[in-house]
């Protein structure tokens, strides 16, 4: 790497590359990046990952030249001859297996630029196979609410939760893993009287400060929903004017719950009846109530269906279309929501056009010259399971599925199957281990483009740094990397607002947007063109569909995947507030390994107990798909018959154990819940 006194820095508004809050922040040659007042952190703040987020770029560790993999070990190459090598093995391998035999792996973690220019490759080259992680955090969420509303993403915005009198929070632990959102919008509602209702098989930061916490057992949602649900009707807790206006099938959904026990399924769901009538009525009886959703809810075999109880409790209520109301699912890194927006999935166009409409195939080829396919793409967790089959070769940008990914052992051997795989990134993480070419690219300091937060707030980011040795950025790369493959002048841009640009006329959610306009501001979807700003609450008077009915859908119970035998406990997999994702880059930060450096098992104390197990002592932790050893924290803040880890560290790799069976509808793992066996190491 250049020494850091080579390299130059310049104080400007940029935007965090961790959550999806969206916080902005500057670094200007100190010791730590500072944030500023922007749309979301109003008055400057950000959290400890924000404070560190100068880390990586700084790091010593970063690649800076191109990289190609020589009997198992990386030399430095040019970029020519990189690129070279590139074009030479995908060419072929389109040549001989046609473009669906490449998988392209987007990456949340980079600009709406970036990601629109990927796709576009995949697309133009003749494949949808293009996914990002966005599979793995709330595929599922998206799903289920583009079914009934017609949009996936968060039905109002941020400013509007602190107008609530009650936040049902599901399956979510926002106090840690988004605390600017909520420091600044959730507590100042519960702190005004709003009442907070929280689902959670652990109590943790946002457990503490709840009115009624129900400990629902992982994998059982659906019974604990429905017994909601249930109270609901029985007590005629609903919205009747609403339910008749804006909803369909009504009848036939009270006919499913004429004979449902509540108390059976509050015990299904391994919690009390009489605290989950006391949150029914909250809910119900609640002026303006919303529900924030995370991954507790999603991450499951059945989480689309988890999400579709979820949004019968808004229909049935009333709590949808207004201030203080809805569904809103908080994303999980700084651009997943804008790598959906921009088309980066193997089933939508740029807007979440369905790449099965010929209307939009056929506006969009006006723009690209060349019509896309018309079939949806594999899935990036389903195309891993092909590797060596179908799918020949890899291109994985900014994005690290070895780790990721669930049964991570089979996914890592499956890797080592491809023909070929390029990997872009900062760092040889444990998927670039597995590349033949490994492109140094740009990391959220060094570049400028666009990201959309959580709450559909499109913002820019501006470079505060110039690039370490001979990396380039992930932009330049991509156009090249398209110009290469497509022999086209449709990858000849001049920066990020020119591809921005492209993007607000091949999409209909962004088209009123501008690249000026946003400024040191924001835009939020969806933007007509023909409009003055964008929509802050969504499904006011109709659906985002277009429609002024959502039907009403009653949701059967499914059992996890993994059954669980008498000696076994359910692992559930989360995350903690100084780690982020794989690690990939909070583990290279002091600050951060300083606040949490090593991974722990929480268990019940006697669960830990029955097997012997001591607090602080280390335990083996395993399943017919592997074992990892962790140490063991005994605590009551975790129910009997649960324990938790997260899936930030390599040691630990909790996806060692986690299972490859997908939700049928979105395809997103089971994560949530594993069957292991604990015991003490030897």
């Amino acid at each position: 790497m250049s020494k850091e006194q080579d390299r130059s820095y310049e104080a400007q508004q940029t935007v965090c590359p961790y959550c999806g809050v969206g916080c902005t922040l500057e670094y200007a040659g100190n010791e730590k990046a500072t944030g500023t007042e922007g749309p979301v952190n109003k008055k400057s703040e950000v959290c400890p990952k924000g404070v560190a987020a100068f880390d990586i770029v700084t790091h010593e560790g970063r690649l800076t030249e191109p990289l190609v993999s020589e009997d198992g070990e990386f030399t430095a190459v040019s970029w020519e001859t990189a690129m070279d090598r590139i074009e030479a093995e995908l060419t072929t391998i389109v040549d001989d297996h046609g473009a669906d035999a490449v998988q392209f792996f987007a990456s949340s973690n980079c600009t709406n630029e970036e990601n629109y220019i990927f796709q576009k490759i995949a697309r133009m080259l003749g494949t949808n196979n293009v996914d990002n992680c966005a599979r793995m955090c709330h595929s599922s969420t998206v799903a289920a609410m583009s079914e009934r509303f017609g949009a996936g993403a968060m039905t109002n915005s941020l400013g509007d939760m602190m107008e609530t009198d009650c936040l049902l929070v599901a399956g979510a632990n926002p106090a840690e893993q988004h605390p600017v959102i909520f420091r600044s919008y959730l507590l100042p509602a519960i702190r005004d009287g709003a009442t907070l209702i929280h689902i959670d098989p652990r109590e943790n930061d946002t457990t503490d400060a709840a009115d009624i916490h129900l400990p629902v057992r992982p994998g059982h949602d659906i019974q604990l929903l429905n017994a909601i649900t249930a109270v609901l009707l029985e007590e005629d807790l609903v919205d009747e004017d609403f339910i008749e206006e804006r909803t369909t099938g009504v009848e036939e959904f009270r006919d499913q719950f004429d004979d449902a026990d509540i108390e059976a399924g509050a015990e299904a769901a391994g919690v009390d009846p009489d605290r989950l009538r006391e949150a029914a009525r909250a809910y119900a009886t609640a002026e303006a109530a919303t529900i924030i959703t995370g991954m507790g809810m999603s991450q499951h075999t059945s989480g689309t269906d988890n999400v579709r109880a979820l949004l019968n409790l808004a229909l049935l209520t009333g709590n949808v279309g207004r201030p203080g109301t809805g569904v809103n699912p908080l994303r999980g890194q700084n651009n997943v929501q804008g790598a959906g927006d921009v088309g980066a999935l193997p089933n939508i166009f740029p807007g979440y056009e369905p790449v099965t409409d010929a209307e939009a195939r056929e506006r969009v080829a006006e723009e690209w010259g060349v019509e896309p396919p018309g079939e949806p793409g594999m899935t990036e967790v389903t195309a891993t399971h092909h590797f060596g089959d179908e799918i020949r070769a890899a291109v994985v940008f900014g994005e690290n599925p070895a780790m990721t990914e669930p049964d991570a052992n089979s996914v890592s051997d499956a890797f080592d199957e491809l023909d070929f795989c390029v990997v872009i990134d900062l760092f040889e993480t444990e998927t670039a281990a597995h590349a033949d070419v490994l492109l140094p690219g740009s990391s959220w300091a060094e570049k400028s483009g666009t990201v959309t937060n959580t709450d559909r707030r499109v913002m820019r980011m501006r470079p505060n740094a110039d690039l370490p040795g001979n990396s380039r950025r992930d932009l330049d790369i991509l156009c090249e990397l398209g110009s290469r493959l497509l022999d086209s002048g449709s990858f000849a841009y001049e920066g990020p607002s020119e591809v921005f640009d492209e993007l607000t006329r091949v999409s209909p959610i962004y088209a009123g947007m501008s690249y000026d306009g946003i400024g040191e501001g924001c835009q939020r979807w969806p933007y007509p063109a023909d409009a003055e700003e964008g929509v802050d609450i969504l499904h006011t008077d109709e659906f985002a569909n277009g429609e002024q009915q959502a039907p009403l859908m009653p949701v059967a119970p499914t059992p996890p995947a993994d059954s669980v035998g008498d000696d076994q406990l359910v692992l559930t997999t989360g995350r903690v507030l100084a780690q982020f994702n794989s690690g990939a880059l909070t583990r290279r930060s002091q600050t951060l390994t300083m606040m949490r450096g090593e991974d722990v098992l929480e268990i019940h104390p006697e669960d830990a107990e029955e097997r012997g197990i001591e607090d602080g002592e280390t335990v083996v932790v395993e399943n017919e798909r592997g074992g990892v050893t962790v140490t063991a924290d005994v605590t009551a803040t975790i129910q009997r018959g649960v324990v938790f880890c997260t899936f930030h560290y390599t040691e630990p790799l909790a996806n060692a154990v986690t299972g490859g069976e997908l939700d049928p509808v979105a395809e997103i793992p089971e994560y949530k819940h594993s069957a292991v066996t604990v015991t003490p190491a030897e």
